[in-house]
C-alpha cells in the first residue's frame, strides 16, 4: 500500500500521518518485546522522522527503561498511554513506529525476524524471510532488506 499512512492511539485522541514509504518493517522476538507487547513479538517500522507528523491531538515524551537499563525514548498518547513511536537517540532522524497503531495494518509483512532464538515455538516464520538468531551485527542490514522489492 503506498504512502501516506495514518495511525492513532487506542482512544483516538492522538493521530499521526506518515508521508513516505517505510524504510523497513521487522518482527522482534526478544523477551523485552514480548513483555512490552504482551504478545509473542513486537513489530517495528522504521520511517524518516521528517516523514512523520502529528495530525491531531498531542503526544508526550516517555522513556521507560529497557531490561539493560537503557532509556527507550518515545511518544505516547497522554490520555491512553499507547506508545505510537520511538525516536532512538543512537539513530537521529529515525522514528520507529509501532505498526499496530496504523489505521490499516492489512499490508504489513515483516521483512525480517530478529531474536528468533527467543521466538515462541508456535510462531511460524515464512520461508525466505531473513531471520537472525539475535540481531544483525549492523542494523544497516535491515535498511538493505527494506530496499528489496
Amino acid at each position: 500500500m503506498p504512502a501516506p499512512y495514518t495511525g492513532r492511539c487506542f482512544c483516538g485522541s492522538a493521530q499521526y500521518r506518515i508521508a513516505e514509504e517505510p524504510l523497513v518493517v521487522y518482527a522482534c522476538h526478544c523477551t523485552d518485546c514480548q513483555k512490552r507487547s504482551g504478545s509473542a513479538f513486537g513489530l517495528s517500522m522504521w520511517v524518516r522522522l521528517t516523514a512523520l507528523s502529528l495530525a491531531k491531538g498531542e503526544v508526550r515524551a516517555d522513556a521507560p527503561l529497557a531490561a539493560d537499563g537503557r532509556p527507550r525514548p518515545g511518544k505516547v498518547c497522554p490520555l491512553c498511554s499507547i506508545r505510537l513511536w520511538s525516536e532512538p537517540p543512537h539513530r537521529p532522524g529515525l522514528a520507529v513506529v509501532r505498526p499496530g497503531t496504523l489505521d490499516d495494518t492489512s499490508w504489513i509483512r515483516p521483512q525480517a525476524h530478529l531474536w528468533t532464538r527467543s521466538a515462541q515455538p508456535w510462531v511460524a516464520i515464512p520461508e525466505g524471510v531473513p531471520r537472525y538468531e539475535t540481531q544483525p551485527k549492523d542494523f544497516n542490514e535491515l535498511l538493505e532488506i527494506g530496499r528489496r522489492p
